[in-house]
């Protein structure tokens, strides 16, 4: 029986915490393994290098990169790496965002990173699970309970909302 995979998730900053905890947080309720480090494409891009260039063997399944501003950190994990990547543009500046989102969907071609909406740690996390459930069973199953349950609230939500709507 082979080991589950981890996922990785690697913050330009410790200042991204408060939205990446979002990702940790869906990924531990998922039962996914998960590891959370700080690097920088800039400040420390050999260790970013050596992470990524090693985490398949550690047993890394799919990386989650979040990083604002330049936001080059997906890009640089996933040039050194076949696994996937998927980067959380951080709103970080005066731009609300908008220079991380396109810092991390404007890659070159062939170093693809998956992106997710501007600070959408938890779809970072649900994208990252998925790929991880198309050789997971168990992990499908319990993807599958979380969106039955979705729709379940949702349903009632309409329901609530029929009622008082009968009474108007």
């Amino acid at each position: 029986m082979s080991q589950r995979k981890k996922v990785a998730v690697i913050m330009g900053s410790d200042s991204d915490l408060p939205v990446v905890e979002k990702a940790i947080k869906q990924l531990k309720e998922l039962d996914i393994p998960v590891e959370a480090h700080v690097m920088s494409a800039h400040r420390t891009p050999a260790q970013a290098s050596t992470f990524a260039g090693s985490a398949k063997e550690n047993g890394f399944g799919v990386i989650i990169a979040a990083a604002g501003k330049a936001a080059h950190l997906a890009g640089v994990l996933a040039a050194h790496t076949t696994l996937p990547v998927i980067g959380i543009p951080i709103k970080s500046s005066t731009l609300d965002g908008l220079d991380a989102l396109l810092a991390t969907v404007q890659m070159p071609g062939g170093i693809p990173v998956a992106t997710v909406a501007i600070d959408g740690a938890q779809n970072a996390a649900l994208l990252a699970a998925q790929i991880l459930a198309v050789s997971d069973d168990q992990l499908a199953d319990r993807l599958a309970a979380m969106k039955q349950n979705m729709t379940e609230g949702v349903l009632q939500k309409d329901a609530a909302l029929q009622a008082k709507v009968a009474e108007l």
